[in-house]
């Protein structure tokens, strides 16, 4: 039996954290919204796919509050999540809004 894949072991879980964050943006509660996609970028950033889809959404979320911080924040984040996953370059555990430094490490949370 062939080894499953970082994605696809984990690519549920992403896609849990997305659907939650979608529904609380659908009422404008960005915060919360924020936080599912907060937890999608740390169970996801191994995987390429996973880590450049979150930063899309943060940004999404950044262009809803007209947050400008935000949105260059994402865009920065998206060209190194394309990039930089597939080299294994990533900062584990970082949240990866803009509230933080792209480069920091984060302790992850259970």
């Amino acid at each position: 039996m062939l080894k499953k894949s970082f994605r696809s072991r984990i690519k549920k879980y992403v896609v849990a954290e997305i659907r939650e964050a979608s529904a609380c943006a659908k009422t404008n509660d960005f915060a919360t919204a924020f936080g599912h996609l907060e937890r999608a970028h740390v169970l996801g950033q191994a995987s390429t796919i996973e880590h450049t889809r979150v930063h899309l959404l943060m940004l999404k979320v950044g262009w809803k509050k007209k947050d400008w911080r935000e949105i260059l924040g994402q865009l920065f984040r998206i060209a190194g999540a394309s990039t930089k996953t597939p080299l294994g370059i990533y900062p584990a555990g970082n949240t990866g809004g803009a509230d933080v430094s792209p480069f920091k490490s984060m302790p992850i949370s259970k």
